[in-house]
């Protein structure tokens, strides 16, 4: 198996963020530093992260978390900011699925998986994620139809995006590119700058009652909804 997938099998990071630390020089095998996310492992070898032995964990854990504003979501953070793997108590090394802004709130995903992380954050995988947003203005149908249409952004046109007036002054989308700060973006480009936006579905997943700064560890059915909702579209 190539070094970049186990680790993220062994619960050490996403697969993308696995083959970063490998890249950074941060990985070595049998005490050598290897920078080749591609180099071949057997997973016998002694594999050490930043000073740690790497140890496989083979169960696989998600957890969904309700996060706070002002908790950023990263595993861990230079500027000793609480982060959203401070939120749940777990002996796992757990990192988040995808990234929320630290304003933004809502549903953000914890797992020590790394393929099914992989899968639910690859544009071409398509996993839908809902937002409800507040905004200035009173959202007319010229928006509504734009935003359905899709929004012209300065890194390209955005698919179209399902949308829901809840009232005058909130709206929910539904979008699946997962582009840096996009629904801000797109409300901001038909005149309604977002005052506040909350993500309240991940996949088939809601938010639904989970409090602010709570978790809850996800079922095996959930889980298994969740690997079916990033199967590769055809």
């Amino acid at each position: 198996m190539r070094l970049g997938k186990h680790l993220a099998h062994s619960g050490v990071a996403s697969r993308r963020g696995a083959e970063a630390l490998v890249a950074e020089g941060r990985v070595t095998v049998d005490g050598d530093v290897v920078t080749d996310p591609a180099r071949d492992v057997t997973g016998q070898e002694a594999i050490v992260v930043d000073g740690e032995r790497v140890r496989v964990d083979g169960a696989r854990v998600v957890y969904a978390v309700n996060k706070p504003g002002g908790v950023v979501s990263t595993a861990r953070d230079t500027h000793g900011r609480r982060t959203v793997v401070d939120l749940v108590s777990s002996s796992r090394r757990l990192y988040p699925v995808g990234r929320l802004d630290a304003d933004t709130t809502g549903l953000i995903l914890l797992t020590n998986d790394g393929d099914l992380a992989y899968a639910l954050t690859h544009p071409s995988f398509e996993v839908p994620r809902t937002y409800r947003a507040r905004i200035e203005g009173r959202l007319d149908e010229r928006a509504l139809r734009a935003l359905r249409e899709g929004i012209e952004l300065e890194d390209g046109r955005t698919a179209p995006a399902r949308v829901r007036r809840v009232n005058a002054h909130e709206v929910e989308l539904t979008i699946h590119e997962g582009r840096k700060r996009q629904v801000k973006r797109m409300l901001a480009a038909v005149g309604h700058p977002v005052i506040a936006l909350q993500r309240v579905g991940f996949g088939p997943l809601r938010l639904g009652e989970l409090a602010p700064g709570k978790h809850r560890r996800l079922t095996a059915a959930e889980i298994e909804r969740l690997r079916k909702a990033a199967q590769r579209r055809s």
